[in-house]
């Protein structure tokens, strides 16, 4: 698409002129703004502008979606317009964390600290679900588990059952290492801290209610200070102040103390100091504090089920749109270890499938092909616990079928509130959810289920046929059909004549039923045009779009594609071209086939943070390359220790004329450079 000035104008307008524009950059897709109103932003005009594909609000900035190869002229036409300063990533990160209020800082530092450990804790739930299968009384046999009618298999389970505790016994060391690291320290002594506070010589934290009944409460003696000598397994509170604490300490011995014996004095005087203070203050303060809570909610739920699971089980949806969602993490795993289940997670699976539900009733409501796709394929992902994608692609965009979610989800948890339905786990959402639930509570949750899968998908369907019916389809619905069409109008007008010179080259890529034709090759077909085949850039695991985590790629905002989880830290060329754009940050690149097609290689999500850190580049802008030739390469390790997702989107951006449509192959199949992920369909000449 080429850039028209006056669309770029009228993005300006769109986002409250000039003077609302506090500051701005932009990524490799997307502007990022930050506005002193964002209330003042008219989204509709957004929508109908043909350089936008999407847009949305999140952490203080807010983001309008272009695609790659064309951003930063946008960016660039933009400044010129305004007359605003460019920015870095860091300037609007630093000015949208200031917009934010402190519940707002509050909610953002807990899902930093809580989302890197996340994948622990869903394989521990997988675990403990099916522990919970072998061991469960009632499942395969009346009054009897599968272990006691079948002893050979007890060891098996108890095993597992060791795996799957594990996360959840050094809790406090998981979330020592990401608070620490969050708040600035070292890591490594924020695993030492939490493996402290679970200490075996400590008093275990489940055996202390007992214990207090007994009078059996071990204490240490400090100079007439009795201080009880319990540990805080199952904790989150305790060893969230003491990280704090420990950052705290560790980063001003580091700037105070002398190069030559920091190695002696910074890390073990920090312990020592954060120790003993979680030991006599932090840990008993905020043990009472974070029991109160418990108490409290716990209050709630049994004297209010009710109330409790419609206002949860309802909004846990609007939760997640808000971020607000990461807060009952915490509160999830303190109730597991101080009640023994919580009663949360089972609303929240519940929640994700009335939104999947939602999404997928809009297959029967659409007319165009690609949203029927983006329906089925967002709800897949919702069902298996990842609702982003349907919220953000489909539901939220139309409006009601995101409030028919939240009726289902309020239905269903009300039922599970009223029948005290626990989960022993959390990090199962969705369909599989039913993993982490007690098994005697199976029935009530698979009629809980039932609830969240019929009231949204009827109230969706039947709402949006009445309303095609009429012509009176959903505001947001007709302004995102619209601006699909005046997208693909723009297309057909700016589109210039495509390149379909052949050029050789290795087996990589080439013309479908030419399969003996060197890569790179486009010929003519007479009905249909011809297939460009695209490889694997990236070796490693062939996943569907919609399981990255970001709404923009999940949702195809950015365009068709797929995405690999990577095996090896290297990228080689899919086929013959150029190399159009690579990002400052190294993570993302452009390569353009000699046909005209563009394809975006964007290594991880959020990678832009690391600044370069970790990425290694071997071509620059507008060199040619051939099919096979490493591009670049990155370290796995550096990335993961960021705590962020190593998932690479391969996408086909929207907006080229040389593609008519785009193919995916199928998805959870190992793949290397000699694999084919993307059929690139060409017009006839």
């Amino acid at each position: 698409m080429s850039l028209d000035r006056t669309s770029v104008e009228k993005i300006v307008q769109a986002v409250g002129g000039a003077e609302n524009i506090e500051t701005a950059t932009h990524c490799v897709t997307r502007l990022r703004f930050v506005l002193h109103d964002e209330n003042a932003v008219n989204t509709e005009a957004l929508e109908q502008n043909d350089l936008v594909k999407g847009h949305f609000s999140t952490q203080g900035q807010f983001q309008v979606i272009i695609g790659p190869g064309l951003v930063d002229k946008v960016y660039e036409e933009m400044i010129a317009i305004t007359g605003t300063k460019r920015a870095s990533k860091d300037d609007v990160k630093k000015a949208a964390g200031k917009k934010q209020n402190p519940l707002q800082q509050a909610i953002k530092t807990l899902a930093d600290i809580f989302i890197p450990i996340l994948p622990a804790i869903v394989t521990a739930g997988l675990l403990l679900g099916i522990n919970n299968i072998l061991t469960g009384s009632d499942i395969f046999f009346a009054g009897k588990s599968l272990v006691q009618v079948y002893p050979a298999w007890n060891d098996f389970a108890s095993i597992i059952n060791m795996i799957a505790n594990t996360a959840f016994t050094f809790l406090p060391a998981l979330i020592g290492w990401s608070a620490v690291n969050r708040f600035g320290g070292s890591p490594l002594l924020g695993i030492v801290l939490g493996l402290i506070l679970v200490h075996p010589d400590l008093l275990n934290a489940w055996s202390y209610a007992q214990a207090k009944v007994d009078g059996t409460v071990p204490t240490w003696d400090l100079f007439g200070w009795h201080i009880q000598k319990i540990g805080y397994q199952g904790q989150v509170l305790p060893v969230l102040v003491s990280s704090y604490i420990l950052a705290k300490i560790e980063r001003y011995l580091n700037k105070h103390v002398k190069d030559s014996i920091k190695l002696l004095v910074v890390a073990p005087v920090t312990l020592l100091i954060t120790g003993f203070l979680a030991f006599t203050i932090i840990g008993p303060v905020t043990f009472a504090i974070a029991n109160a809570i418990t108490d409290g909610v716990v209050y709630i739920f049994n004297s209010f089920p009710v109330l409790g699971g419609l206002i949860y089980g309802g909004l846990y949806a609007l939760l997640v749109v808000t971020g607000m969602h990461h807060t009952f993490l915490a509160v999830d795993v303190q109730l597991i270890g101080s009640q023994g289940g919580t009663f949360l997670w089972p609303m929240l699976a519940l929640s994700n499938i009335a939104q999947g539900s939602a999404a997928l009733a809009m297959l029967f409501v659409f007319r165009e092909q690609k949203s029927k796709g983006l329906a089925v394929t967002s709800s897949v992902s919702a069902f298996l616990g990842v609702t982003e994608p349907a919220l953000f692609g489909v539901n939220i965009r139309y409006k009601y079928p995101f409030i028919f979610g939240m009726v289902g989800s309020a239905l269903g948890g009300i039922l599970l509130s009223v029948k005290h339905v626990l989960a022993s786990s959390i990090g199962v959402g969705g369909i599989p959810g039913f993993l982490s639930i007690f098994a005697q509570q199976w029935g009530v949750f698979f009629i809980g289920m039932a609830i969240v899968l019929v009231v949204p998908f009827v109230l969706t369907v039947a709402f949006g046929k009445i309303s095609s019916t009429r012509n009176r389809l959903a505001p947001a619905a007709a302004a995102a059909e619209q601006t699909a069409s005046h997208t693909a109008a723009a297309m057909e007008v700016s589109a210039a004549s495509a390149s379909a010179a052949p050029s050789p080259g290795p087996a990589a890529s080439h013309v479908a039923q030419a399969p003996a034709q060197a890569a790179g090759n486009v010929s003519s077909q007479a009905a249909a045009g011809t297939v460009l085949e695209i490889a694997a850039p990236v070796e490693g695991s062939l996943l569907k779009l919609d399981q990255v985590p970001d709404p923009a790629f999940a949702s195809g905002q950015m365009g068709p594609g797929v995405a690999i989880e990577p095996a090896e830290g290297r990228v080689t060329a899919p086929f013959d071209g150029t190399v159009m754009h690579i990002t400052k940050t190294k993570h993302a690149l452009m390569l353009e086939h000699a046909s005209g097609v563009q394809i975006l290689i964007h290594v991880g999500i959020d990678t832009v943070k690391l600044k370069g850190e970790g990425f290694t580049t071997h071509v620059e802008t507008g060199d040619q390359v051939k099919a096979g030739q490493l591009l670049l390469e990155f370290d796995r390790e550096t990335i993961k220790a960021a705590g962020l997702s190593l998932i690479t989107p391969v996408i086909i951006p929207d907006g080229q004329p040389a593609v008519e449509s785009v193919e995916e192959s199928a998805a959870g199949q190992p793949v290397n450079g000699a694999s084919t992920v993307l059929k690139v369909h060409l017009p006839a000449n």
